[in-house]
């Protein structure tokens, strides 16, 4: 019996040493992925900035700019590609929503950023664009990839429609959270007039008529949580300017805004909770799971083989029988 037991036991020792090595490194893998109806937005703001004011075209100071960003899921646009991508496919539909303290639109920004479910690296394909031009993504752009690790990255900057290197900065604790801090620098660029401006009735082609030109520039930081990949916290010290042309009359250059973009309170909170609870579905993968499998199988081989040794053991003695009583001579 003790011997029938030790090898149901062996069994489900190799069974489970087998099954953690093969959950982490060949199941994670392939469950582990952005889901393609994720919806998320968030809302920043830049207190005590610099904003053009198109009625006179003079840079003023205003209380705070608002910044509200859309991350959508597009699910039919990812079943489609997925079709001839020939894997799983995450197409986003977002939106930059720029508003003044007065609540009115300052600009607008669509993106549709097109990419691989599992790895995040981009997926070119029909639509990847940015305010309606069509692009061609290199690098990561709202997200790191699963296990993010400690060096630069390529990252995709919407306003010049350009990649560069984004560079870790080292580890740092984050409202309790164990995070990789990214910096990124654009230097001064001339970019794009956005396609919807401001003011009623002008249009980036009526403004490239009087040969002024739009300058941006950016230091973009990300505090991000390395197992899962998603951004807690982030901040941007941007900045544009109007350069040249009539439009500025005899100046050569004004402020369009200036301001220390950040994250509001109530969104970093939000944030924080929703990346640890990610996280912890992610550890249950990667190493939770892996590692009490490990440990099982080892504890179940370690009692099959104590089971074994006790079968192959000899019987105890058996007990001696009572002498039979001789007979007394009389």
């Amino acid at each position: 019996m003790r011997r029938k037991v030790s090898l149901i036991l062996l069994a489900f020792a190799v069974f489970f040493a087998a099954l953690s090595p093969l959950l982490h490194w060949y199941a994670f893998p392939r469950l582990a992925k952005v889901p393609a109806n994720q919806y998320q937005d968030m809302v920043l703001e830049a207190k005590d900035a610099t904003l053009l004011d198109y009625g006179t075209m003079t840079a003023k100071k205003v209380p705070k700019v608002t910044i509200v960003q859309t991350l959508k899921g597009n699910v039919e646009e990812s079943e489609k590609i997925e079709k001839t991508a020939g894997r799983d496919v995450v197409v986003w539909d977002s939106l930059s929503y720029v508003q003044g303290p007065d609540g009115e639109m300052v600009s607008k920004l669509p993106e549709r950023y097109i990419f691989d479910a599992h790895s995040q690296d981009p997926v070119h394909a029909t639509g990847e664009s940015v305010d309606g031009d069509p692009v061609t993504r290199e690098g990561i752009e709202f997200k790191w990839p699963f296990n993010t690790e400690k060096r630069d990255y390529e990252y995709f900057d919407a306003q010049t429609r350009t990649s560069a290197p984004i560079h870790y900065k080292g580890t740092q604790k984050f409202r309790g959270v164990e995070v990789y801090y990214f910096e990124q620098t654009i230097p001064w660029t001339k970019v794009k007039f956005p396609k919807i401006m401001p003011v009623e009735g002008v249009t980036p082609e009526s403004v490239a008529k009087t040969g002024t030109t739009r300058w941006y520039t950016t230091v973009r930081k990300f505090w991000v949580e390395p197992v899962t990949g998603a951004p807690v916290y982030g901040e941007e010290i941007h900045q544009e300017e109007l350069r040249g042309g009539t439009l500025l009359g005899d100046r050569d250059k004004v402020t369009a805004f200036s301001g220390h973009v950040k994250m509001r309170e109530d969104y970093i909170e939000y944030t924080v909770d929703l990346v640890k609870s990610n996280r912890t579905l992610v550890l249950m993968m990667t190493t939770y799971l892996p590692w009490g499998f490990l440990i099982l199988g080892a504890g179940l081989l370690s009692l099959s083989l104590y089971l074994e040794a006790r079968s192959r053991r000899g019987g105890d003695p058996a007990p001696t029988g009572a002498a039979e009583p001789e007979p007394v001579s009389a």
